[in-house]
């Protein structure tokens, strides 16, 4: 194999690629989308929801209106002596309520019926707080039959909130803080952009060859070099458009969002404190001239409640062997795409249009829908007996190998040797695949099947 030749395919790859328009829009629009999922919660968390609703209630039990109370969007109001709900529903626009609840007389197990009425399907958030205030309010008029005194305080008392710190023993013996939710995030993270990345740029090798085929291009280049060294050089050339796109995506995402939560989280935060503050004096009649010190006093309680939690959890954050996770996930995507590629590529040599290519493709897709579903498996069992294997086999290895790494559980001799398998199949599967790739890519008119890929397979060269 001429190296020189692979460099200039090489070249010629990554040029052609990173120069077309749709290369540029989607590198600098999915980082900016994906900013915008992170941000996203926060955002709709501030902005949301800030329209108050009226909820109108009839309670023919006598013992349950009591208990709702109002929110920062919610106002519970008590309809008048004699108001029907008939009436309510008759007059419903005029009123310029959101929802009207009726709730029966208590039966004689002291359970109650509840009806609601509204112009649009009930928001969940408000159907959720009405079965929860009703929920409450008939509990405590079944327990006050008991005559049980000082309930409120017993049941305070009784109702226990217990922490529970995750320790991990280190190999010296030590002890130290972990969080399974922090490793199960990175753990789905890493594991997924893998199957993503793969599918994505694998697809991209295919599509690349039978565009060149179909449009008989490729008849001119290999005259120039060898189909073997064409496909190699095509399968390195889109991986390193692959990685160029990347480290673009996480530069510029992690700069979206360092960026929104340095200069506008706070500022919005501030707003979404004062806005609240305003709907609490709105609704409980505190004078507007307090709504600072209700605002200064919410923060502390927040912030006193809070911060130990989030304090905790960005020393664990940043306590993780970021280098490390880094470096994995960048092998297992390099090999992991050249394995998967070079099978691509394969497929792509054999068909004349991609729509023959689904049969084909069929035995690659298997392997990495599996590993995705054992991935989601070794999130809670990553010392499982099937995620190890799992994530030594390499054609599952790439996703689950990743969902182990955070979780700490894995030895040296297991990532060794679960990279060391990869390289040899790696080398196995592209020596195979460029038999094929040899034979099909000037091949026309006739639809390749199993049988004629196994053929070429085991031509000599």
């Amino acid at each position: 194999m001429d190296l020189k030749k692979v460099g200039i395919v090489i070249g010629r790859e990554y040029s052609t690629r990173v120069q077309k328009k749709s290369f540029i829009l989607i590198t600098l629009l999915t980082p900016l989308l994906m900013g915008l999922l992170i941000v996203l919660p926060v955002l709709i968390t501030l902005w949301g929801g800030n329209e108050n609703q009226t909820v109108r209630i009839i309670d023919h039990s006598g013992f349950v209106a009591p208990y709702f109370e109002n929110s920062s969007h919610v106002t519970y109001e008590t309809a008048q002596e004699g108001e029907t709900m008939d009436a309510i529903r008759a007059a419903f626009d005029e009123l310029g309520i959101y929802a009207a609840v009726e709730i029966s007389e208590a039966d004689k197990a002291g359970n109650v019926k509840v009806d609601t009425y509204s112009k649009e399907p009930l928001n969940m958030d408000i159907k959720s707080a009405i079965r929860r205030y009703v929920g409450k309010a008939v509990e405590d008029n079944k327990l006050s039959k008991y005559d049980l005194g000082n309930l409120d305080e017993i049941m305070a008392d009784v109702k226990t909130d217990i922490e529970v710190n995750a320790m991990t023993l280190t190999g010296d013996g030590e002890a130290k803080k972990d969080s399974v939710e922090i490793y199960m995030v990175l753990a789905y993270l890493m594991s997924f952009l893998i199957y993503m990345f793969i599918f994505l740029f694998g697809g991209m090798v295919m599509r690349s060859v039978i565009d060149e085929k179909s449009s008989r291009v490729v008849e001119v280049i290999v005259s120039s070099v060898k189909s073997t060294e064409l496909m190699m050089g095509k399968i390195i050339g889109v991986a390193l458009v692959a990685l160029t796109q990347f480290v673009i995506w996480v530069a510029l995402t992690l700069a979206i969002v360092v960026g929104v939560s340095t200069f506008v989280m706070p500022k919005l935060a501030e707003d979404a404190g004062v806005a609240q503050a305003v709907q609490m004096a709105a609704t409980t009649g505190v004078h507007p001239d307090t709504i600072d010190a209700i605002a200064e006093a919410a923060a502390a309680q927040a912030e006193e409640s809070d911060s130990q939690w989030i304090l905790d959890t960005i020393n664990q954050v940043k306590g993780l062997p970021w280098a490390y996770m880094l470096g994995c996930f960048l092998i297992y995507f390099l090999l992991g795409y050249l394995l998967y590629a070079s099978m691509f590529a394969a497929v792509g040599a054999a068909v004349d249009n991609e729509a023959d290519t689904s049969q084909l493709q069929l035995p690659i897709t298997i392997p990495l829908i599996l590993g995705l579903f054992i991935m989601l498996h070794t999130f809670e069992h990553p010392s499982s007996q099937l995620s190890f294997w799992a994530s030594i086999i390499p054609f599952t290895s790439p996703m689950v190998m990743l969902a182990r790494i955070p979780f700490g559980v894995v030895p040296f001799w297991q990532l060794a040797l679960s990279i060391g398998l990869l390289i040899i199949t790696f080398i196995g599967i592209a020596y195979l695949s460029a038999k094929i790739y040899k034979a099909g890519i000037l091949m026309y008119g006739k639809k390749s099947t199993w049988k004629d890929l196994w053929k070429w397979m085991k031509q000599k060269n």
